[in-house]
Order: structure tokens, then sequence, then C-alpha cells
């Protein structure tokens, strides 16, 4: 027998709409723990360590929030409608595209236990008479429990759907190849390049080009075409790993041009590329791949506005940064108040360092006075918390996790 949807009282439908209103604008606070939690479980853990995934799922916790909000603000107490938002459904597609199933959807059960605490945190702000306050979470639990519910069956059921096309696709038969070498799994090479179209012999060169915006294939399919341009390459593997991620090879050994390619991509700003080492045969493909997805990952962590990275200009970067903690740390420790300081000052020490502590050099990269460059090291030295010939490496080291956080030019 099909349970009534129960009518709550004039007060508590008045409690709900104010506490609605509230929930609308969640605090930063609530907003980490949310994420934190969704992010922490075991079956997320594949999709906290993909920069696209992971920032999708957190756009999603927070429109969940927003959309029961919303509704019980102009109906409270009511059934809320299922949330199939673009980005909730995007999320699907991705999950999908990435090899999980419906379990992955279990980041919603985790982002229901959150919600609920704020939820109660609102309740008892409202009332502190215990019968309202018992009809008010009685009506709202309900709610609550029977939205996610339906929610997350009706994103199932597009997570089927999705998965049905892709099985039928021949994007699903690279991906499932591309999945295979990279976990090393017993594929033969002949049959690899089959499922693929692309020779896995000789030279390759993989990127990730991808967006967390909201752009469509095309267009980070010319950005990829911007890559096989800029080296000479005359075909790519491509493979469509996330509504928002391609990943991409190229059968060329040639360094790809930062300058050039940041170029190409002043027509796509949302758009980024991280780039891996050349390699051959098929470690190569494969670790050129696992690069690119490192430095993908750097700069999704330090929130860079860096379009493009190379592995091999980030690789002590990426290394010290694994532990944001840590690393903002032996940022603060290894530069003490030149972390704060001018801009141009520590231009002068990051390019010092670079020209191996050579003052004219220096000077001649940076288009400027020798006696500038003197002043402004002076200056560095008196900011520092030991002059810099003591720790060369150490300030070297952390004026690059700066300048890959977008602090620097």
């Amino acid at each position: 027998m099909t349970r009534s949807w129960p009518c709550p009282s004039a007060r508590v439908r008045e409690l709900i709409r104010l506490g609605a209103e509230t929930a609308l604008k969640p605090p930063a606070r609530w907003a980490d723990e949310l994420h934190a939690a969704v992010l922490a479980t075991d079956r997320t853990q594949a999709i906290a360590a993909d920069p696209v995934l992971a920032d999708g799922l957190r756009q999603t916790n927070v429109d969940n929030v927003v959309h029961w909000a919303a509704a019980n603000v102009q109906d409270p107490g009511c059934r809320v409608p299922p949330h199939l938002g673009r980005q909730a459904l995007d999320t699907a597609r991705d999950l999908v595209r990435r090899g999980l199933d419906a379990n992955a959807l279990d980041t919603y059960r985790a982002g229901q236990n959150v919600a609920w605490r704020y939820w109660m945190e609102i309740c008892f702000a409202l009332t502190s008479d215990p019968d309202e306050l018992r009809e008010l979470l009685d009506v709202t639990a309900l709610s609550i429990s029977t939205y996610v519910n339906d929610t997350i069956a009706c994103i199932s059921e597009r997570m089927q759907a999705e998965l049905d096309t892709l099985i039928r696709g021949t994007n699903a038969d690279r991906r499932a190849a591309v999945a295979l070498i990279l976990e090393g799994s017993p594929i033969s090479a002949r049959r690899a390049e089959l499922k693929l179209g692309y020779g896995l012999t000789g030279p390759h060169t993989a990127a990730v080009v991808w967006s967390t915006a909201h752009v469509g294939l095309e267009e980070l399919e010319s950005a990829a075409e911007g890559l096989v341009c800029l080296t000479g390459a005359r075909r790519r593997l491509t493979v469509v790993a996330t509504a928002g991620t391609l990943w991409v090879w190229l059968p060329v050994a040639t360094k790809v041009g930062t300058e050039e390619l940041s170029e190409h991509l002043g027509a796509h700003p949302h758009v980024r590329v991280s780039i891996g080492r050349p390699g051959r045969e098929v470690d190569g493909f494969r670790r050129s791949h696992l690069d690119a997805l490192t430095a993908q990952r750097m700069l999704a962590r330090l929130s860079s506005r860096r379009q493009v990275a190379r592995y091999e200009d980030v690789q002590l970067v990426a290394l010290m940064t694994a532990d944001p903690a840590h690393a903002d740390e032996f940022v603060a420790e290894a530069l003490g108040a030149l972390r704060d300081a001018d801009p141009e000052v520590r231009q002068v020490v990051r390019t010092y360092i670079r020209e191996q502590c050579n003052a004219s050099r220096t000077a001649e990269r940076l288009y400027t006075h020798r006696n500038t460059v003197l002043r402004r090291l002076a200056r560095a030295d008196e900011l520092l918390p030991r002059p810099l010939a003591d720790d060369v490496v150490g300030v070297g080291a952390a004026l690059e996790v700066l300048r890959w956080r977008g602090a620097d030019a």
C-alpha cells in the first residue's frame, strides 16, 4: 500500500519555508564538509583523483541542496521532484565513461548525511517547542530521504542508458582497450591496435585536454587539433574520457612549445592541456599518459590559471604539492616575507636561480639593468629567512610552487 504524503500543520509549513530560505545559501564551512564527506568514501577515490569528475561532483552536491531548498520555499514540506540538472547528468555520464557504475551514487547518501546534520542545526534554531520540532524533523526527514532516493533512481536510469550507448559505440572499444594497456593487462599489441585504430610501435606523446566549464566537445577537439599542428603529427588517437575530458596520443616525440600552444588556446580560455614526456612502444604510450594525468591533477590541485603544463616542467612541483598542507608549510618556511613581497622581486630571484646565479645573464633575460637586479636581490635577502646563497635550491623550488599557483607570471 502506497503511503500518502503527509500534510504538515500551517506552523510547521512556515518553519520549513524559513529554514529552506536559510539553506538556499549554505555557508562555506558546511559546503567544505559536504565535499570532503562525499569525496572521502572508498568508492569515490577514482572520482576524487580526477579534477573534472571531482569538480562536477562538488557542483552537483550544492545543486542538490539548493534544488531541495528552493522547492520547499515554494511549497513547504512537499515531495521534491528529482534533481536532473545538466551538471548532475554530465557527471553521471562521466562516471560511466570512467568505468564506474551506479554504486558510485553512494556519494548522494554521504551528501545526504551531511545535509541532514546541517538541516537539523537550522531546525533547532527555528523553534524550541518539542511538538513543533518533532513534526518539523519528521516531515523533512521523509522529504529529504525521498528526494535523494528518487534522484538516485532517475540518475541510475540515465547511467544505464549511457552505458548502453557506449557499449554500442566505437569510443567504448577504444576506452576499453586503453584501460587494458594502462593497467598492464594482457592484451596483444595487434588486438589493441585494431581496437584503437592507432599503432603502438614507435614514439608517443600523450596529452589530456579538459575543461571544468561547460564547453562542447568541438572546442576540446579544436584544442587537440592544435597539438597535431604544433607537433607536425599526421594523426592522433583520441578517447572521450568524460564529457569534459579528452585523452590524446600523438605518434611523435616532438616536444610541444608551451608558448605556441598557449597562444592557440587563447581562443579557448576555459580549456586546459597537460602533456606527458615522449615515450616509445607500449610502455611509452602508458607512461606519457600517466605523466599528463599527473600534470593535470597538479594544475587542479593548485587551482592554477595556467592553460598548459608539460610534465617535465612541473615534475618537481607536482611531487612537492601532493600534500597541499605540507607544500604551504614549505613555501612559508623557505620564503618568509618574500612570499608576499613585490612580484618583481620574486621574478628576479627566480630568474637569477635559473641563470645559475649570474646577475648579468639575469639582467639580459629580464631586459633590465644589472644594478636593478642587484638591488632586488639585496631586497630579497632582507625578506628571506636566511640568505639566498644558503638555500638556493629551497627558494627556487618554493618560487616554482608559487608560479604554478598563479601568484607570479
